[in-house]
């Protein structure tokens, strides 16, 4: 039986790490992901995990470590945040291009200026398109479970693909919360040891990252768009065997209560979880409100989105970050662009929430539904708004 534990969520990250027997993390710390760091770091220096830390000056660094060493074979980790995300970014592309299934914890935090260590999600979503699989976790359960499906999905041969693991800073990553960590033997039958498709070895030369021109170059984008969309159906079949094996299940989109709901609200991360007790008050006052939690934002799930929102006729999408002179923010981009050929699709209104740290209550979502649900003629539909700010 397993023994829930009370952990620190980074702490319980790191631990969850250490179960998939990488082989090298190389972590430049940062705000608020330092503790991942610090805790691999101390288990290596334990000898608890037999892998090599290797101290780096920059995430910069970090993720060009990472990339050296998955190519030579290693089962490869790293994590960052905010700024050092952005710095990471020259590298990213590189990675997926490359094929290597590197899997990376970003805990999410603003991007300067001004300077701001709390929680939205301005960090992740200018990497969007780099070709990185990327999820969601919800509580400190989920990111256990995200982190060591992340390896398995990573190094599936069909996908060959680097993951992220989208953790919301200080609201998720320094939260104690109860945690079930899987035995070694149950990691260890769980994921199988890495087995790279090729390898920089002296002994059996191969190019990796080579040069391209414009007569290729399009052909390969075009290989990379179809390996992640792929990367769907592995996604699926793992997730599939965790809950056969640990009894959790996890879906690219979840819904609360939305069957029959006239107005559903849309998250991602942390917020679900609050947003749920809202739902909850309102339909204790007679109102018909659901919630539709987003856990793939890539590859992006079309079809379980449009499923899970085909009875309501109003749909609330909340953003942690801003599209600057956008139509709105980027998660509504996305559900209008999805949406956008639906003969029947709901009316989609936007709020940008919760930027810099800042509380969204129980009432905030539940005023935001109430709201919606005043707008007679959805005369505010298609529009955004920045809610509960200061004017």
């Amino acid at each position: 039986m397993h023994k829930r534990v009370g952990l620190e969520v980074t702490v319980a990250v790191a631990e969850a790490v250490a179960l998939c027997r990488i082989d090298m993390a190389g972590v430049y710390p940062i705000t608020p992901q330092s503790h991942i760091a610090e805790h691999l770091s101390n288990l290596v220096a334990d000898g608890v995990l037999d892998a090599e830390f290797v101290t780096v000056e920059s995430e910069h660094s970090a993720m060009s470590a990472v990339i050296g060493a998955s190519s030579a074979g290693a089962r490869a980790y790293t994590a960052t945040a905010s700024q050092g995300l952005l710095l990471m970014n020259e590298l990213l592309p590189i990675a997926s291009a490359m094929r290597l299934p590197i899997t990376m914890a970003i805990a999410n935090r603003a991007v300067s200026g001004p300077l701001n260590i709390l929680n939205d999600h301005s960090d992740i979503m200018p990497q969007r398109d780099t070709g990185w699989i990327t999820v969601f976790a919800e509580n400190g359960q989920e990111s256990v479970d995200l982190s060591i499906q992340a390896f398995k999905i990573a190094e599936h041969p069909d996908v060959m693909l680097p993951v992220c693991v989208n953790i919301d800073g200080f609201q998720l990553t320094h939260m104690v919360e109860p945690v079930e960590l899987p035995t070694q033997e149950e990691v260890d039958a769980f994921l199988p040891p890495f087995v790279p498709h090729a390898t920089l070895h002296p002994s059996r030369p191969v190019t990796m990252g080579a040069f391209s021109m414009s007569d290729y170059f399009t052909e390969i984008m075009k290989a990379k768009d179809e390996a992640i969309k792929n990367s769907k159906k592995v996604i699926l079949d793992v997730w599939k065997e965790w809950e056969e094996k640990f009894g959790r299940s996890y879906k690219p989109v979840e819904s609360y209560r939305a069957d029959d709901a006239d107005v559903v609200l849309l998250t991602m991360g942390s917020m679900g979880e609050t947003a749920g007790l809202a739902i909850d008050d309102l339909r204790a006052r007679g109102i018909k409100a659901g919630l539709v939690k987003l856990r793939l934002w890539r590859p992006f799930p079309f079809a379980e989105l449009k499923a899970a929102i085909k009875n309501t006729k109003k749909l609330i999408v909340t953003d942690r970050a801003v599209s600057f002179g956008g139509p709105g923010g980027p998660v509504f981009s996305e559900i209008k662009s999805a949406l956008f050929a639906e003969a029947s699709r709901p009316a989609a209104y936007n709020y940008i929430i919760g930027l810099g740290g800042r509380d969204v209550t129980v009432s905030d979502f539940a005023n935001m539904v109430e709201t919606v649900m005043a707008d007679a003629g959805n005369k505010k539909a298609d529009t955004y708004e920045f809610w509960g700010v200061r004017e």
